[in-house]
């Protein structure tokens, strides 16, 4: 597969590929798209699995398993409490989502190995104890590791990072899961997925001038909205295709987890082929020619919705603020702030992340970079800049990419997630200042990146990023405004250019990586008990076999509800294998309906009103089970089941919402939580302060059959409702047993 993990023959997997899919091709007797091929020809049992789209579930095969950091700790204590000694498929652990960006690359890298030694060094016994490859901090970011190292086309993947889907410009399918998922896989378990429907991106024209491959996903998010994809894979086909480069398609998959897709992909085609010798895997190119009718779809495949983009039509884009779906023509950006009463200053650029740093994306801001140099002018914004990982940071330095953005005023910040996961340490503005900040990452809720709810984010390509950030107002259009030389002249910014892969090859920089021994058997792991970082798992208790009755209402949810909402990140990160100190943040920035605030609820015990967390923790004392109530497409986002591990160590017993996000729907269910919708979405609004929520039909649980809703409210009246789930019989015995791991106990 490559230099990392040469045991891995991939003409065994592709092998298995054909003739699962020729199986299933004979049963079905039609076409199939190229998600159908890889995801079907995984397959646990093709012979006889029920394949409907949308409807039945999948037992797959995948054929790896990655893992970042901070979700890796509790991946990695699930795997250690299952009793299991080896991991069944080949597993990484990526240490990327611990490091602050504070001072720059070398002194952040430095002060997150000291902060974070006992996580790192948990995480890296751990995996040479139980097989799995380690990379270090100071590597980079989990996707740019595995787009370099092990995607290829036909793979099926899956990662604890919902951004996981970024390996789909290689051709393979790439998902985001929670621990528990990968847990299964690891330990040789058949991996759950609803029968995912398809939606088609057709493209033509070609990409040019300012227009990136950032774009069409900027589009395609305004068109299917932060949910439009949930339950779906995004296959991008067409003529179009071929104008976008490898890590380009890589970008367009990688924000496809804003629309909820449970994945994105696209053909192989000659670019990814070129993409993969560049990355010293030309072998693998060669065999994926020989397989090339597996990867591509049939003609006369049918896809469930079908969407029609025009790259030579299509303009620089720029979505937000706090939603990822808001699309704005940067032309018109400017005149809609001042309407809506958003800043028009700039305050900081952040080019990077997993979404936009490749070495094409860095050429390209580079030459909006240089045109700076020679004119004497530097950024009028802050601006960092985040290397993906540690060989496209050693290139670009070895290239001279790196240095006109940092003559210009530019940070080179650690190969790590650093801001676009909140990890910054802004200083420039006050607390709770109202600004604005272009970025090329992917998410832009409230507070993501730096924990300010008046923070204005907005997601746009790196070579835009760039351009407003040398303006330092979002009134700038690169494409028909001019900006001032160090003189006072104007002129205009040519259209940035860039190299798709670099013409002297890859430098690998340093090496970051630790193989597992192929003995462990002396390897120990050693948790702390008096730990504040790491905390061994202690089994939640089965299901009492009653209904639920009379539990109380913890909090009634209003509006958007992300993972950052119910488990924050930033600061919190540090106490992702602690389960007990983490639950601390459960829901302290999502917003009660019952006064409009942020971490405030009544307190039935007390009387009071409190912290969420706080209360959560009296009820558990005090034996009350509870429930919260949310709106529509709960737990998007963030793949992090933390926000399902938090809410059960808590004490509640069931998430009633308008709609789930698909990863977090199925992070409830597999820590023994009931995640419910309303039958009919206006039932929300019945739910009232203070009522008493009784969960009937328990006793007769079963699949496609709802349950009844009791709510009894403060003055005694009642109202009842229908509840619908999505539990197979296998997800009702992980609730039975009060969790996927216990079952897996049982067994």
């Amino acid at each position: 597969m490559s230099k990392f993990d040469p045991e891995t023959d991939v003409r065994d997997n592709f092998a298995t590929l054909q003739k699962n899919v020729d199986i299933v091709k004979s049963r079905l007797r039609r076409p199939l798209t190229l998600s159908e091929k890889i995801v079907y020809g995984h397959l646990d049992e093709p012979e006889t699995a029920e394949i409907a789209r949308g409807e039945s579930y999948l037992r797959l095969r995948p054929d790896r398993v990655a893992m970042q950091d901070a979700t890796a700790q509790m991946a990695m204590l699930q795997f250690v409490a299952s009793g299991i000694p080896k991991v069944a498929v080949p597993s990484t652990i990526h240490c990327d989502h611990l490091i602050e960006a504070q001072l720059g690359g070398d002194k952040d890298l430095s002060r997150a190995k000291d902060i974070n030694a006992e996580v790192y060094n948990f995480l890296s016994t751990a995996g040479a104890k139980y097989g799995a490859g380690f990379w270090k901090p100071g590597s980079g970011i989990i996707h740019q590791i595995i787009l370099e190292n092990y995607a290829y086309p036909g793979i099926m993947l899956i990662g604890t990072d919902s951004h996981t889907v970024n390996g789909g410009g290689l051709g393979g399918v790439f998902v985001g899961v929670g621990g528990a998922d990968a847990v299964d896989v690891m330990a040789g378990i058949p991996w759950e997925l609803k029968c995912p429907k398809v939606i088609g991106v057709h493209l033509t024209g070609e990409i040019s001038a300012w227009t990136s491959p950032k774009d069409v996903i900027l589009r395609v998010a305004d068109i299917l909205t932060v949910k439009g994809g949930t339950g779906a894979i995004v296959e991008y086909f067409g003529p179009g295709v071929n104008s976008l480069s490898c890590t380009g398609m890589g970008t367009i998959c990688n924000m496809g987890a804003e629309i909820g897709a449970t994945t994105s992909m696209f053909p192989y085609n000659e670019r990814m082929a070129r993409y993969l010798h560049a990355t010293e895997r030309g072998e693998i190119a060669k065999i994926a020619d020989s397989y090339k009718n597996l990867l591509e779809s049939d003609e006369g495949a049918e896809y469930d919705e079908v969407i029609e983009i025009n790259l030579s039509e299509l303009k620089p884009l720029i979505n937000g603020p706090f939603t990822p779906d808001l699309c704005t023509p940067v032309s018109e950006i400017g005149t809609r702030a001042e309407k809506e009463g958003w800043p028009t200053e700039v305050k900081v650029g952040l080019i990077g992340s997993c979404t936009n740093s490749s070495y094409e994306d860095m050429t390209r801001s580079s030459s909006i970079a240089r045109q700076a140099q020679a004119k004497g002018i530097k950024f009028k914004s802050l601006f960092t800049i985040t290397p993906g990982s540690e060989q496209i940071r050693a290139t670009i330095e070895r290239d001279g990419i790196a240095t006109p953005l940092r003559d210009i005023g530019g940070l080179v910040l650690a190969n790590a997630c650093g801001p676009c996961i909140g990890q910054w340490d802004r200083q420039d503005i006050a607390k709770n200042e109202k600004n604005t900040i272009v970025t090329s990452y992917n998410r832009n809720f409230t507070g993501r990146n730096d924990a300010n709810p008046n923070t204005h984010g907005f997601v746009a390509s790196p070579e835009i990023a760039t351009a407003l950030a040398l303006a330092g107002t979002l009134k700038f259009n690169p494409e028909t405004d001019s900006l001032l030389d160090k003189d006072g002249n104007p002129f205009m910014l040519d259209t940035p250019y860039g190299d798709e892969l670099p013409d002297c090859g890859f430098d690998p920089g340093e090496d970051t990586y630790q193989a597992p021994p192929a003995d462990s058997s002396a390897v120990s792991v050693d948790v702390d008990p008096n730990s504040n970082r790491l905390e061994l798992l202690t089994p939640f208790s089965a299901w009492d076999g009653q209904d639920y009755n009379d539990l109380q209402l913890l909090i009634k949810v209003k509006g958007k509800c992300t993972t950052d909402h119910i488990s924050a990140a930033g600061p919190w990160l540090k106490f992702r294998g602690h389960l007990n100190n983490i639950s601390n943040n459960f829901l302290i920035t999502a917003t009660n309906s019952e006064n409009g605030e942020m971490n405030s609820i009544k307190n039935v015990v007390s009387g009071e009103f409190g912290p969420v967390p706080g209360t959560a923790r009296d009820y558990k004392a005090a034996g009350i089970g509870w429930v919260v109530v949310g709106d529509e497409n709960y737990g998007e986002g963030s793949s992090r089941e933390h926000a399902a591990l938090e809410p059960r160590h808590l004490g509640g017993k069931a998430i009633i919402v308008r709609s789930f996000a698909r990863i977090h729907e199925t992070n409830l269910k597999k820590q023994g939580m009931l995640p419910l919708t309303f039958a009919d979405p206006a039932d929300y609004e019945k739910v009232q302060p203070g009522d008493k929520v009784s969960i009937l039909g328990l006793k007769e649980f079963a699949p496609g059959v709802p349950l009844t809703c009791k709510l009894t409210h403060p003055d005694g009246s009642s109202d009842e409702f229908s509840l619908n789930h999505s539990f197979n019989e296998n997800q009702i015995g992980w609730f039975k047993a009060g969790s996927a791991l216990n079952k897996m106990a049982e067994k």
